[in-house]
C-alpha cells in the first residue's frame, strides 16, 4: 500500500493506495473533520457509526481499520473507507460541502488511473504543490532528483531482504550520520522543526539536498555491487555511502569557508516572524 495526503481546500486527507485492490481508502476522521467543522471529528464519527450500525447500514460494517499517522506523528488504527463506502457516508453527514467533496473523489481516482499510466504526472503534480508553498524552481529540481534517489535506495533494500520501516530508519540514520555528523533527529533539532510530521527535506538548502542525494546513492551503487545479504552487512554499506558524501561536505566545507550545516529552513513568513519574537 502507498501511503500519501491528499489536500480539499487545502486541508489533509490521509490516504492509501491498495495495489491488489487498485483502490483508495480514505481517512473517515478527516473527511468528516472537512465537512462538519467538527472540534472532535473522533467523537463525531462515533455516535456517527454508533446511528448507522443501529439502523444496519452495510457500509459502517464493511469499513476497515488501517495504520495511519496521526498528527503527533505516531501510527495508529484508523477507521478507512473506499471511494464507494465514502459516497454512502457522505449521505449521512449534511454538509454545503457534500457536492465539492464527491467531485473532489472522482478527481482523485482519475488522477490515480493517469499517474499509473503516466508516472512523469505524479512527478509534476508533486511539482505544482512545492510551487504553491512558494519553492524555487531549482530547490524543486533537486528534491524531485532526491525523492527519485531515495526511491532507488529503498527499492535495493527490499531486494536485499530489508523491509520494516523501523529497519530504512535505522540505515538512514547511519547515512546521515556519516554524511553531516548528525542523525536526521539531531538535524531536525538544529533547523527548530519541532513537529514529528515535518519532513526535514523540504527544510533543507540545495547544498544540504545535494549531499543527502549523494550520501544515498553511492549506498545504493554499493549495494547492487556487493549484494549485502545480511542487516548488519547492509548497515555497513550505508555507513560506507554516507562516509563518501561526508568527506565530500568536509572538503566542500574547506574551500566554501563555512559550514554546509545551517539552521535555514522553509516555515511560512507568519511562522517565522513568531519564532523570531520568541528569540
Amino acid at each position: 500500500m502507498k501511503k500519501s495526503i491528499k489536500l480539499f481546500e487545502s486541508k489533509k486527507v490521509r490516504t492509501h493506495w491498495d495495489e491488489s485492490e487498485e483502490k483508495w481508502y480514505f481517512a473517515i476522521v478527516d473527511v468528516i473533520a472537512i465537512l462538519t467543522n467538527s472540534p472532535n471529528p473522533q467523537v463525531y464519527w462515533r455516535v456517527l457509526k454508533k446511528r448507522l450500525k443501529g439502523e444496519g447500514n452495510e457500509t459502517v460494517t464493511n469499513c476497515n481499520g488501517l495504520k495511519m499517522k496521526a498528527p503527533d506523528g505516531k501510527m495508529r488504527l484508523t477507521d478507512v473507507a473506499d471511494t464507494e463506502q465514502l459516497l454512502r457516508l457522505i449521505q449521512s453527514i449534511p454538509s454545503p460541502k457534500a457536492e465539492p467533496f464527491k467531485q473532489w473523489l472522482a478527481k482523485v481516482g482519475y488522477e490515480r488511473i493517469e499517474e499509473i499510466e503516466n508516472p512523469e504526472l505524479a512527478q509534476e503534480r508533486m511539482k505544482e504543490l512545492y510551487e504553491q508553498k512558494g519553492y524555487s524552481k531549482d530547490w524543486i529540481d533537486k528534491r524531485l532528483r532526491g525523492i527519485a534517489i531515495r526511491q532507488n535506495l529503498t527499492d535495493e533494500w527490499k531486494e536485499r531482504g530489508i523491509d520494516s520501516e523501523k529497519d530504512y530508519a535505522i540505515l538512514t540514520s547511519e547515512i546521515s550520520k556519516a554524511t553531516f555528523g548528525l542523525t536526521p533527529n539531531e538535524y531536525k533539532q538544529v533547523k527548530g522543526l519541532t513537529k514529528k510530521n515535518q519532513n526535514l527535506r523540504d527544510h533543507m538548502t540545495d547544498l544540504e539536498l545535494i549531499f543527502t542525494m549523494l550520501g544515498e546513492k553511492v549506498t545504493t551503487e554499493i549495494s547492487k555491487e556487493e549484494k549485502p545479504d545480511t542487516f548488519q552487512k547492509n548497515r555497513k554499506v550505508a555507513k560506507r555511502g554516507g562516509r563518501v558524501a561526508g568527506n565530500a561536505r568536509k572538503q566542500t566545507e574547506k574551500e566554501l569557508g563555512k559550514s554546509i550545516i545551517t539552521k535555514e529552513n522553509f516555515l511560512p513568513l507568519e511562522k517565522k516572524k513568531l519564532l523570531k519574537k520568541k528569540k
